[in-house]
Protein backbone atom coordinates (compact mmCIF):
# COMPACT_ATOMS: atom_id res chain seq x y z
CA UNK A 1 0.00 0.00 0.00
CA UNK A 2 3.08 1.86 0.04
CA UNK A 3 2.95 2.63 -3.30
CA UNK A 4 -0.64 3.60 -3.24
CA UNK A 5 0.19 6.23 -0.42
CA UNK A 6 2.76 8.17 -2.67
CA UNK A 7 0.52 8.07 -5.21
CA UNK A 8 -2.69 9.76 -3.75
CA UNK A 9 -1.97 11.43 -0.96
CA UNK A 10 0.95 14.12 -1.64
CA UNK A 11 -0.83 15.96 -4.95
CA UNK A 12 -4.30 15.41 -3.17
CA UNK A 13 -2.96 17.13 0.00
CA UNK A 14 -1.10 20.15 -2.29
CA UNK A 15 -4.63 20.58 -4.02
CA UNK A 16 -6.51 20.29 -0.75
CA UNK A 17 -4.30 23.17 0.58
CA UNK A 18 -4.22 24.98 -2.31
CA UNK A 19 -7.93 25.01 -1.88
CA UNK A 20 -8.08 26.19 1.43
CA UNK A 21 -5.80 29.00 0.67
CA UNK A 22 -7.50 30.36 -2.44
CA UNK A 23 -11.14 30.10 -0.29
CA UNK A 24 -9.20 32.31 2.78
CA UNK A 25 -6.72 34.61 0.92
CA UNK A 26 -9.02 37.33 0.85
CA UNK A 27 -9.09 37.66 4.46
CA UNK A 28 -5.14 38.71 4.06
CA UNK A 29 -5.73 40.87 1.15
CA UNK A 30 -8.21 43.04 3.13
CA UNK A 31 -5.63 43.54 5.14
CA UNK A 32 -3.72 45.58 2.42
CA UNK A 33 -5.64 48.29 0.25
CA UNK A 34 -8.51 45.88 -0.86
CA UNK A 35 -11.16 47.57 1.02
CA UNK A 36 -10.22 50.64 -0.26
CA UNK A 37 -9.62 50.22 -3.77
CA UNK A 38 -13.34 47.99 -4.59
CA UNK A 39 -15.15 49.81 -1.00
CA UNK A 40 -15.59 46.92 1.05
CA UNK A 41 -15.59 48.89 4.15
CA UNK A 42 -19.11 50.40 3.02
CA UNK A 43 -21.82 48.41 4.39
CA UNK A 44 -21.84 44.63 4.56
CA UNK A 45 -19.69 44.35 1.33
CA UNK A 46 -17.18 42.60 2.80
CA UNK A 47 -19.37 40.16 4.58
CA UNK A 48 -21.27 39.66 1.45
CA UNK A 49 -17.90 38.62 -0.57
CA UNK A 50 -17.21 36.36 2.16
CA UNK A 51 -20.41 34.47 2.50
CA UNK A 52 -20.93 34.50 -1.52
CA UNK A 53 -18.62 31.87 -1.97
CA UNK A 54 -20.43 29.06 0.10
CA UNK A 55 -23.79 29.60 -1.44
CA UNK A 56 -22.88 27.61 -4.24
CA UNK A 57 -20.46 25.25 -2.56
CA UNK A 58 -23.17 24.23 -0.49
CA UNK A 59 -25.86 23.33 -2.88
CA UNK A 60 -23.30 21.62 -5.48
CA UNK A 61 -21.27 19.24 -2.94
CA UNK A 62 -24.14 16.43 -3.69
CA UNK A 63 -24.37 16.73 -7.54
CA UNK A 64 -20.95 16.98 -7.79
CA UNK A 65 -20.51 13.41 -5.90
CA UNK A 66 -23.35 11.90 -7.77
CA UNK A 67 -21.27 12.16 -11.00
CA UNK A 68 -18.55 11.03 -9.86
CA UNK A 69 -18.03 7.75 -10.78
CA UNK A 70 -19.45 8.81 -14.77
CA UNK A 71 -17.38 11.66 -15.12
CA UNK A 72 -14.18 9.93 -13.59
CA UNK A 73 -12.08 11.33 -10.64
CA UNK A 74 -9.24 12.52 -12.40
CA UNK A 75 -11.10 14.56 -14.87
CA UNK A 76 -13.20 15.86 -12.28
CA UNK A 77 -10.40 16.88 -9.89
CA UNK A 78 -8.34 18.36 -13.20
CA UNK A 79 -11.18 20.53 -14.35
CA UNK A 80 -12.49 21.48 -11.06
CA UNK A 81 -8.69 22.70 -9.93
CA UNK A 82 -7.64 24.51 -13.42
CA UNK A 83 -11.28 26.08 -13.36
CA UNK A 84 -10.92 27.91 -10.02
CA UNK A 85 -7.48 28.32 -10.32
CA UNK A 86 -8.25 30.83 -13.07
CA UNK A 87 -11.31 32.59 -11.10
CA UNK A 88 -8.19 32.79 -8.20
CA UNK A 89 -6.03 34.36 -10.97
CA UNK A 90 -8.63 36.61 -12.36
CA UNK A 91 -9.52 37.98 -9.20
CA UNK A 92 -6.27 40.20 -9.53
CA UNK A 93 -7.86 42.27 -12.19
CA UNK A 94 -11.42 42.80 -11.19
CA UNK A 95 -12.10 46.79 -11.51
CA UNK A 96 -14.79 46.72 -8.71
CA UNK A 97 -16.47 44.66 -5.68
CA UNK A 98 -19.30 43.36 -7.50
CA UNK A 99 -16.70 41.59 -10.14
CA UNK A 100 -14.96 40.38 -7.39
CA UNK A 101 -18.47 38.88 -5.36
CA UNK A 102 -18.52 37.60 -9.29
CA UNK A 103 -15.28 35.63 -8.97
CA UNK A 104 -15.64 34.44 -5.45
CA UNK A 105 -19.16 33.42 -6.45
CA UNK A 106 -17.46 31.22 -9.13
CA UNK A 107 -14.85 29.42 -6.92
CA UNK A 108 -17.44 28.23 -4.66
CA UNK A 109 -18.66 26.80 -8.04
CA UNK A 110 -15.54 24.97 -8.64
CA UNK A 111 -14.54 24.31 -5.37
CA UNK A 112 -17.70 22.21 -4.76
CA UNK A 113 -16.53 18.90 -5.95
CA UNK A 114 -13.41 18.96 -4.72
CA UNK A 115 -13.00 18.35 -1.16
CA UNK A 116 -16.08 15.75 -1.02
CA UNK A 117 -14.34 13.86 -4.37
CA UNK A 118 -11.45 13.78 -2.37
CA UNK A 119 -12.79 12.08 0.36
CA UNK A 120 -14.54 9.52 -1.54
CA UNK A 121 -11.58 8.45 -3.47
CA UNK A 122 -9.45 7.70 -0.23
CA UNK A 123 -12.18 6.04 1.28
CA UNK A 124 -12.25 3.49 -1.49
CA UNK A 125 -8.55 2.58 -0.86
CA UNK A 126 -8.33 2.34 1.87
CA UNK A 127 -9.61 0.13 4.76
CA UNK A 128 -11.61 1.54 7.71
CA UNK A 129 -8.77 1.55 10.58
CA UNK A 130 -6.84 3.19 8.09
CA UNK A 131 -8.68 6.13 6.90
CA UNK A 132 -8.37 8.81 9.37
CA UNK A 133 -4.56 8.98 9.21
CA UNK A 134 -5.08 9.29 5.60
CA UNK A 135 -7.65 11.71 5.58
CA UNK A 136 -5.32 13.68 8.53
CA UNK A 137 -1.90 13.31 6.52
CA UNK A 138 -3.80 15.56 3.77
CA UNK A 139 -5.51 17.63 6.00
CA UNK A 140 -2.14 18.28 7.93
CA UNK A 141 -0.49 19.39 4.70
CA UNK A 142 -3.48 22.12 4.28
CA UNK A 143 -3.18 23.01 7.99
CA UNK A 144 0.65 23.75 7.24
CA UNK A 145 -0.05 25.75 4.40
CA UNK A 146 -2.73 27.67 6.23
CA UNK A 147 -0.43 28.49 8.73
CA UNK A 148 2.47 30.12 6.57
CA UNK A 149 -0.43 31.10 3.58
CA UNK A 150 -1.10 34.20 5.74
CA UNK A 151 2.76 35.33 5.55
CA UNK A 152 3.22 34.37 2.02
CA UNK A 153 0.22 35.93 1.12
CA UNK A 154 1.90 39.54 3.10
CA UNK A 155 5.15 38.87 1.12
CA UNK A 156 3.23 39.02 -1.97
CA UNK A 157 1.17 41.81 -1.31
CA UNK A 158 4.96 44.15 -0.87
CA UNK A 159 4.82 43.77 -4.47
CA UNK A 160 2.48 46.70 -4.62
CA UNK A 161 2.88 48.93 -7.56
CA UNK A 162 5.01 45.99 -9.77
CA UNK A 163 3.43 46.37 -12.89
CA UNK A 164 1.06 49.10 -11.77
CA UNK A 165 -1.09 46.38 -10.01
CA UNK A 166 -1.49 46.65 -6.49
CA UNK A 167 -0.34 43.90 -3.70
CA UNK A 168 -3.76 42.32 -3.26
CA UNK A 169 -3.77 41.63 -7.13
CA UNK A 170 0.12 40.11 -6.96
CA UNK A 171 -1.84 37.67 -4.20
CA UNK A 172 -4.54 36.72 -6.29
CA UNK A 173 -2.37 36.44 -9.71
CA UNK A 174 0.78 34.34 -8.05
CA UNK A 175 -1.36 31.76 -6.09
CA UNK A 176 -4.08 31.35 -8.71
CA UNK A 177 -0.89 30.56 -11.47
CA UNK A 178 0.31 28.06 -8.99
CA UNK A 179 -2.99 26.32 -8.32
CA UNK A 180 -3.10 26.04 -12.51
CA UNK A 181 0.13 24.16 -12.30
CA UNK A 182 -1.04 21.80 -9.80
CA UNK A 183 -4.05 21.10 -11.73
CA UNK A 184 -1.75 20.22 -14.78
CA UNK A 185 0.05 17.81 -12.94
CA UNK A 186 -3.32 16.22 -11.06
CA UNK A 187 -3.80 15.29 -14.74
CA UNK A 188 -1.06 13.63 -15.04
CA UNK A 189 -0.37 12.00 -11.37
CA UNK A 190 -3.84 11.60 -9.76
CA UNK A 191 -5.20 7.80 -9.91
CA UNK A 192 -8.74 7.15 -10.91
CA UNK A 193 -11.12 4.46 -7.98
CA UNK A 194 -9.09 1.61 -7.33
CA UNK A 195 -11.30 -0.84 -9.97
CA UNK A 196 -10.35 1.59 -12.36
CA UNK A 197 -6.57 2.40 -11.78
CA UNK A 198 -3.85 2.25 -13.91
CA UNK A 199 -0.85 2.80 -11.90
CA UNK A 200 -0.92 -1.04 -10.23
CA UNK A 201 -0.47 -4.23 -11.56
CA UNK A 202 -3.58 -6.82 -11.66
CA UNK A 203 -2.27 -8.67 -8.80
CA UNK A 204 -1.72 -5.18 -6.89
CA UNK A 205 -4.70 -4.30 -7.80
CA UNK A 206 -6.69 -7.63 -6.73
CA UNK A 207 -5.20 -7.37 -3.21
CA UNK A 208 -6.47 -3.45 -3.06
CA UNK A 209 -9.70 -4.70 -3.62
CA UNK A 210 -9.70 -7.85 -1.22
CA UNK A 211 -8.63 -5.66 1.51
CA UNK A 212 -11.75 -3.28 1.61
CA UNK A 213 -13.94 -6.40 0.74
CA UNK A 214 -12.50 -8.01 3.52
CA UNK A 215 -13.28 -5.03 5.86
CA UNK A 216 -16.78 -3.45 5.12
CA UNK A 217 -17.68 -5.65 1.52
CA UNK A 218 -18.07 -2.97 -0.65
CA UNK A 219 -14.68 -3.01 -2.41
CA UNK A 220 -16.65 -2.89 -6.11
CA UNK A 221 -19.05 -0.03 -6.51
CA UNK A 222 -22.93 -0.22 -6.67
CA UNK A 223 -24.98 2.14 -8.96
CA UNK A 224 -26.18 5.42 -7.42
CA UNK A 225 -29.44 5.46 -9.67
CA UNK A 226 -32.62 5.61 -7.39
CA UNK A 227 -31.22 5.24 -4.38
CA UNK A 228 -30.17 9.22 -3.50
CA UNK A 229 -33.55 9.89 -1.93
CA UNK A 230 -33.26 6.58 0.45
CA UNK A 231 -29.71 7.52 1.69
CA UNK A 232 -31.17 10.69 2.52
CA UNK A 233 -34.01 8.78 4.19
CA UNK A 234 -31.18 7.63 6.68
CA UNK A 235 -31.13 10.07 10.03
CA UNK A 236 -27.58 8.93 10.73
CA UNK A 237 -26.27 10.75 7.17
CA UNK A 238 -27.74 14.50 9.06
CA UNK A 239 -26.44 13.54 12.12
CA UNK A 240 -22.60 13.28 10.75
CA UNK A 241 -23.42 16.31 8.79
CA UNK A 242 -24.23 18.36 12.08
CA UNK A 243 -21.16 16.83 13.69
CA UNK A 244 -19.15 18.37 10.88
CA UNK A 245 -21.30 21.53 10.91
CA UNK A 246 -20.30 21.90 14.26
CA UNK A 247 -16.15 21.46 14.36
CA UNK A 248 -15.99 23.76 10.96
CA UNK A 249 -17.83 26.95 12.43
CA UNK A 250 -14.63 27.15 14.71
CA UNK A 251 -12.07 26.03 11.89
CA UNK A 252 -13.19 28.75 9.36
CA UNK A 253 -13.86 31.54 12.21
CA UNK A 254 -10.42 31.27 12.89
CA UNK A 255 -9.09 30.62 9.31
CA UNK A 256 -10.90 33.99 8.39
CA UNK A 257 -10.38 36.09 11.89
CA UNK A 258 -7.11 34.92 13.80
CA UNK A 259 -5.11 38.34 12.56
CA UNK A 260 -8.12 40.64 13.54
CA UNK A 261 -7.92 38.68 16.88
CA UNK A 262 -4.15 38.96 17.17
CA UNK A 263 -4.35 42.81 16.35
CA UNK A 264 -6.86 43.00 19.03
CA UNK A 265 -4.45 41.92 21.37
CA UNK A 266 -2.12 44.86 21.02
CA UNK A 267 0.15 43.34 18.03
CA UNK A 268 0.92 45.08 14.44
CA UNK A 269 -0.20 43.29 11.10
CA UNK A 270 3.38 42.11 10.26
CA UNK A 271 3.58 40.65 13.73
CA UNK A 272 0.17 39.51 13.59
CA UNK A 273 0.76 37.65 10.51
CA UNK A 274 3.82 35.81 12.12
CA UNK A 275 1.71 35.23 14.70
CA UNK A 276 -1.08 33.07 13.05
CA UNK A 277 1.72 30.31 11.91
CA UNK A 278 2.71 28.78 15.71
CA UNK A 279 -1.20 27.34 16.11
CA UNK A 280 -1.38 25.69 12.59
CA UNK A 281 1.75 23.80 13.11
CA UNK A 282 0.75 22.72 16.69
CA UNK A 283 -2.46 21.84 15.30
CA UNK A 284 -1.30 19.58 12.69
CA UNK A 285 0.83 17.83 15.44
CA UNK A 286 -2.77 16.98 16.68
CA UNK A 287 -4.17 15.94 13.70
CA UNK A 288 -1.47 13.52 13.26
CA UNK A 289 -1.55 12.29 16.85
CA UNK A 290 -5.27 11.82 17.59
CA UNK A 291 -5.57 10.13 13.89
CA UNK A 292 -2.98 7.61 14.67
CA UNK A 293 -4.76 7.22 18.37
CA UNK A 294 -7.89 6.67 16.98
CA UNK A 295 -7.23 4.31 13.95
CA UNK A 296 -4.63 2.21 16.56
CA UNK A 297 -7.51 1.86 18.85
CA UNK A 298 -10.24 1.66 16.70
CA UNK A 299 -12.36 4.32 18.35
CA UNK A 300 -13.61 7.75 16.93
CA UNK A 301 -16.49 9.06 19.54
CA UNK A 302 -14.34 9.09 22.34
CA UNK A 303 -11.57 11.13 21.07
CA UNK A 304 -13.24 13.46 19.16
CA UNK A 305 -15.32 14.41 22.43
CA UNK A 306 -11.27 15.13 23.85
CA UNK A 307 -11.11 17.94 20.85
CA UNK A 308 -14.18 19.37 21.57
CA UNK A 309 -13.38 20.04 25.10
CA UNK A 310 -9.83 21.52 23.86
CA UNK A 311 -11.30 23.47 21.74
CA UNK A 312 -14.12 24.59 24.64
CA UNK A 313 -10.90 25.36 26.94
CA UNK A 314 -9.28 27.31 23.79
CA UNK A 315 -12.34 29.72 22.78
CA UNK A 316 -13.20 30.09 26.30
CA UNK A 317 -9.15 31.50 27.14
CA UNK A 318 -9.68 33.37 23.62
CA UNK A 319 -12.67 35.28 24.48
CA UNK A 320 -11.99 35.87 28.31
CA UNK A 321 -8.18 35.51 29.35
CA UNK A 322 -6.68 39.09 30.30
CA UNK A 323 -3.11 38.59 29.43
CA UNK A 324 -2.03 37.99 25.55
CA UNK A 325 -0.27 35.31 26.16
CA UNK A 326 -2.95 33.55 28.10
CA UNK A 327 -5.38 34.29 24.97
CA UNK A 328 -2.50 33.42 22.42
CA UNK A 329 -2.39 29.98 24.31
CA UNK A 330 -6.36 29.47 23.59
CA UNK A 331 -5.84 29.98 19.81
CA UNK A 332 -3.45 27.10 20.25
CA UNK A 333 -5.55 24.89 21.70
CA UNK A 334 -9.21 25.60 19.66
CA UNK A 335 -7.20 25.38 16.37
CA UNK A 336 -5.77 22.01 17.46
CA UNK A 337 -9.34 20.47 19.26
CA UNK A 338 -11.23 21.38 15.73
CA UNK A 339 -8.72 20.57 13.27
CA UNK A 340 -7.96 17.48 14.43
CA UNK A 341 -12.12 17.44 14.77
CA UNK A 342 -12.30 17.62 10.66
CA UNK A 343 -10.37 13.83 9.68
CA UNK A 344 -11.85 12.70 12.74
CA UNK A 345 -15.73 13.13 11.67
CA UNK A 346 -15.08 12.50 7.99
CA UNK A 347 -13.43 9.07 9.30
CA UNK A 348 -16.26 8.44 11.71
CA UNK A 349 -18.95 9.20 8.91
CA UNK A 350 -17.26 6.89 6.11
CA UNK A 351 -16.54 4.25 8.51
CA UNK A 352 -20.16 3.65 9.68
CA UNK A 353 -21.52 3.75 6.11
CA UNK A 354 -21.97 0.59 3.76
CA UNK A 355 -21.88 0.83 -0.63
CA UNK A 356 -20.16 3.19 -2.58
CA UNK A 357 -23.31 5.18 -3.50
CA UNK A 358 -24.79 5.72 0.11
CA UNK A 359 -20.78 7.02 1.12
CA UNK A 360 -20.50 9.30 -1.92
CA UNK A 361 -24.24 10.47 -1.02
CA UNK A 362 -22.84 10.93 2.93
CA UNK A 363 -19.91 12.59 1.93
CA UNK A 364 -21.45 15.39 -0.03
CA UNK A 365 -23.97 15.90 2.34
CA UNK A 366 -21.35 16.19 5.34
CA UNK A 367 -19.12 19.07 3.63
CA UNK A 368 -21.82 20.93 2.47
CA UNK A 369 -22.74 21.45 5.94
CA UNK A 370 -19.56 22.46 6.47
CA UNK A 371 -20.30 25.15 4.36
CA UNK A 372 -22.99 26.09 6.18
CA UNK A 373 -20.59 26.11 9.07
CA UNK A 374 -18.78 28.79 6.98
CA UNK A 375 -21.35 30.60 6.74
CA UNK A 376 -22.04 31.05 10.29
CA UNK A 377 -18.38 31.83 11.09
CA UNK A 378 -18.37 34.99 8.66
CA UNK A 379 -21.78 36.18 10.31
CA UNK A 380 -21.55 35.32 14.03
CA UNK A 381 -18.14 36.61 14.18
CA UNK A 382 -18.80 40.11 13.52
CA UNK A 383 -16.65 43.91 12.81
CA UNK A 384 -18.56 45.70 15.80
CA UNK A 385 -17.48 42.59 18.15
CA UNK A 386 -13.67 43.38 17.72
CA UNK A 387 -11.48 41.98 19.40
CA UNK A 388 -12.73 39.49 21.65
CA UNK A 389 -16.26 38.50 19.25
CA UNK A 390 -17.94 37.36 22.35
CA UNK A 391 -21.05 36.48 21.11
CA UNK A 392 -19.16 34.56 18.12
CA UNK A 393 -17.14 32.79 20.46
CA UNK A 394 -20.19 31.67 23.17
CA UNK A 395 -22.17 30.74 19.32
CA UNK A 396 -19.30 28.54 18.52
CA UNK A 397 -18.54 26.73 22.56
CA UNK A 398 -22.47 26.18 22.35
CA UNK A 399 -22.27 24.40 18.66
CA UNK A 400 -19.63 22.21 20.50
CA UNK A 401 -21.50 20.91 23.22
CA UNK A 402 -23.87 19.85 20.88
CA UNK A 403 -21.44 18.46 19.18
CA UNK A 404 -20.87 16.36 22.38
CA UNK A 405 -24.20 15.67 23.07
CA UNK A 406 -24.58 14.39 19.36
CA UNK A 407 -21.51 12.11 20.10
CA UNK A 408 -23.47 10.54 22.91
CA UNK A 409 -26.64 9.53 21.04
CA UNK A 410 -24.32 8.45 18.58
CA UNK A 411 -22.43 6.10 20.75
CA UNK A 412 -25.32 4.84 22.91
CA UNK A 413 -26.89 3.99 19.21
CA UNK A 414 -23.91 2.16 17.44
CA UNK A 415 -23.34 -0.11 20.53
CA UNK A 416 -27.02 -1.19 21.08
CA UNK A 417 -26.61 -1.96 17.20
CA UNK A 418 -23.49 -3.93 17.30
CA UNK A 419 -25.19 -5.82 20.74
CA UNK A 420 -27.75 -6.93 18.54
CA UNK A 421 -25.23 -8.54 16.31
CA UNK A 422 -22.98 -10.08 18.46
CA UNK A 423 -26.06 -11.75 20.47
CA UNK A 424 -26.32 -13.31 16.87
CA UNK A 425 -23.32 -14.70 17.34
CA UNK A 426 -22.51 -13.46 13.51
CA UNK A 427 -19.56 -11.14 14.92
CA UNK A 428 -17.15 -9.27 12.58
CA UNK A 429 -16.99 -11.90 10.14
CA UNK A 430 -20.34 -12.96 10.08
CA UNK A 431 -21.95 -8.95 10.10
CA UNK A 432 -20.88 -5.38 9.94
CA UNK A 433 -19.94 -3.70 13.22
CA UNK A 434 -20.09 -0.09 14.07
CA UNK A 435 -16.99 1.72 14.79
CA UNK A 436 -17.33 3.62 18.00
Amino acid sequence: MRRVDWRILPLLGALYALALIDRTNVGVAGLTSLSADLGLDVGARYSIVTCIYFVPYILLELPSNMFLRAVGARNLLTGTVLAWGAVQLAMGFVPTWGYLVLCRTLLGVFEAGFFPALVFIVTTWYKRPEVQKKLAALYMTSILAGGFSAILAYALSLLDGKGGLSGWSWIFIIEGAATMIFGIASWIFIPDFPDKNTFLTAEQTALVLRRIEEDRGDALPDSMRGKVLLHLSDWKVWIFALMYLCVTVPAYAIGFFVTSILSGMGWNVEMSLLLTAPPYVFAAVSVMSFAWLSDRYHMRALFLAIQALMTIIGLTMTAYAGPPGWRYTGIFLANAGCSASIPGILAYSSNNIISHSKRAVTTAITVSFGGIGGIIATTIFRQQDVPRYIPGMLATISLQVLLLILLGLMTVHFWHENKKVKSKGEGQAGAFLYML
